[in-house]
């Protein structure tokens, strides 16, 4: 079979489970009014039965997928408890009080003067070990949390410090993946996505050195999620 028909064959049959006609090779592409009608009203794809649950359910099924694949949470009060359970959990973990916090107000702002913690905010580099930095929404279904890139959100605090916390407001945790899509569409507006995405499912992690799970592989060894109870 030669390259072009198995092509034509793989393609047939993802038309075929769309419920679209086989296009002929006389038949026009879909034209660019049809893709941009696509992207402007997206259909939700097939959503998890185990996700469709009040929303204090849902925030309890965050919490057991989310520890189930090696991260660690603690619910506060309010942001004002953050600086306390960041200063509390490092210390509990021997870890070093020098945190690179993202420049979001909602972090930075916070009151990290009354913690004995050395906080800088910006861009983390090969010499931070600890990173702090706000999400955009989590995921019961998974226990994943989606942090996004921005101005207010250096990507490398996701990925180069051992140590990343996160935190999760209550009131942003979702059923499943297809919420928080259409959340940050509502949220940023038709053409006005943030350059990267990334969804974190505990902390980084291998099984290819002979088939042993090593953490920290390819970012963070530890992740610990601050859930803000604000619903």
């Amino acid at each position: 079979m030669s390259n072009s028909t198995s092509r034509d064959a793989i393609l047939g049959r993802i038309r075929h489970s769309l419920g679209r006609p086989a296009q002929m090779p006389d038949t026009p592409p879909d034209t660019p009014d049809e893709v941009t009608d696509r992207l402007k009203n997206p259909v939700a794809n097939l959503i998890p039965a185990r996700a469709q649950l009040p929303h204090a359910q849902q925030i309890d099924l965050f919490i057991k997928m989310a520890t189930q694949v090696s991260a660690t949470v603690t619910r506060v009060g309010s942001p004002d408890d953050i600086p306390r359970e960041v200063a509390r959990y490092l210390a509990d973990q021997n870890l070093p009080a020098r945190v690179r916090v993202a420049p979001d107000a909602g972090i930075s702002g916070l009151a990290w003067d009354q913690t004995m913690l050395d906080i800088s905010a910006g861009i983390a580099g090969p010499e931070d070990a600890v990173s702090v930095t706000p999400s955009f929404a989590a995921v019961a279904e998974t226990g994943t949390v989606m942090v996004r890139s921005g101005p207010d959100h250096p990507y490398t605090l996701n990925l180069l410090p051992d140590t990343h916390i996160v935190v999760v407001h209550a009131s942003r945790v979702t059923g499943c993946y297809e919420d928080v899509w259409a959340r940050l569409r509502q949220s940023e507006g038709h053409g006005n996505m943030p350059r990267t995405f990334l969804w974190v499912t505990g902390p980084s992690r291998t099984g290819d050195i002979e088939q042993t799970i090593q953490l920290g592989a390819h970012g963070p060894r530890r992740l610990h999620i601050v859930l803000v109870d604000d619903t």
